[in-house]
């Protein structure tokens, strides 16, 4: 079904693995596509689906950028085009339902770490590096991370990793909160299930929803108040917070 990934479904965790590891796993369109499709299909329909991990095939990269080649005759309309269309793909990533985490495994620069800045949570192997080298070609992110980034680690920081375009070491992706933790490789997809997995215990619908206003309160055009105070009224009238509120009352663990 696709070219460029892999997904394995294990419980209720969906693993996408990118699958272009001779290429260090660059994001060409045709494996954005992929991604892309996965997401607004798959991953979204399959109900026995609650979280995705993605992370990249082989032991070097996540994903060590875009494709450069597909670059080199881009016209300034059709590089507009391109980051329209790039932008779409991760603020679905962004805005998924579903808990989805970045297993980062070695390299993930420029668009590799847009694509991890879309995730809503990063687990990073101790080799890890991150940057955002587009000045060296004359460019900038263009796929959401000159804001994402500021938002993680604060101004300072993202002008300093995208101006300098020097790549950091994991433990300082870790210390600047650009990556929730840092784990030994044999233990990375391990390390992102856990997380997974106390969420499964809890309402689905309620994460949804708690994705959603955490985004709204950081896009600069919805208000993450009111879009929380809609959310958490029409979580009363959820069959989740029924159940929820009936066993907590009587001492059990709620069935969701």
């Amino acid at each position: 079904m696709y070219n460029n990934i892999q997904i394995q479904v294990n419980d209720h965790t969906a693993l996408l693995e990118i699958n272009r590891p001779k290429n260090l796993n660059a994001l060409n369109r045709e494996t954005l596509e992929d991604i892309d499709h996965a997401f607004q299909n798959e991953l979204l329909n399959d109900e026995s689906v609650r979280g995705v991990i993605i992370t990249g095939a082989g032991e070097k990269a996540f994903v060590a950028g875009a494709d450069i080649k597909e670059f080199m005759h881009y016209s300034q309309e059709e590089g507009l085009a391109l980051a329209k269309w790039g932008h779409g793909v991760m603020n679905r990533i962004e805005a998924f339902p579903k808990p989805v985490i970045a297993a980062i495994n070695g390299f993930a620069l420029g668009g590799g770490l847009e694509l991890a800045l879309a995730c809503h949570f990063r687990v990073a192997n101790q080799q890890a590096k991150l940057g955002l080298p587009e000045v060296s070609l004359g460019l900038i992110p263009g796929y959401g991370g000159t804001q994402r980034l500021a938002q993680l680690v604060g101004k300072g920081k993202a002008m300093e990793m995208i101006l300098t375009g020097e790549m950091i070491h994991a433990q300082d992706a870790l210390n600047w909160g650009l990556v929730n933790y840092v784990v030994e490789q044999t233990d990375l997809i391990s390390k992102a299930m856990e997380l997974l997995e106390k969420m499964y215990g809890k309402s689905s619908n309620a994460i949804a929803a708690a994705i959603k206003a955490v985004n709204a309160g950081l896009s600069k055009s919805e208000d993450g108040f009111s879009t929380e105070m809609q959310a958490f009224g029409d979580g009363f009238g959820t069959p989740d917070f029924k159940e929820g509120v009936d066993a907590f009352l009587n001492k059990r663990k709620p069935k969701f």
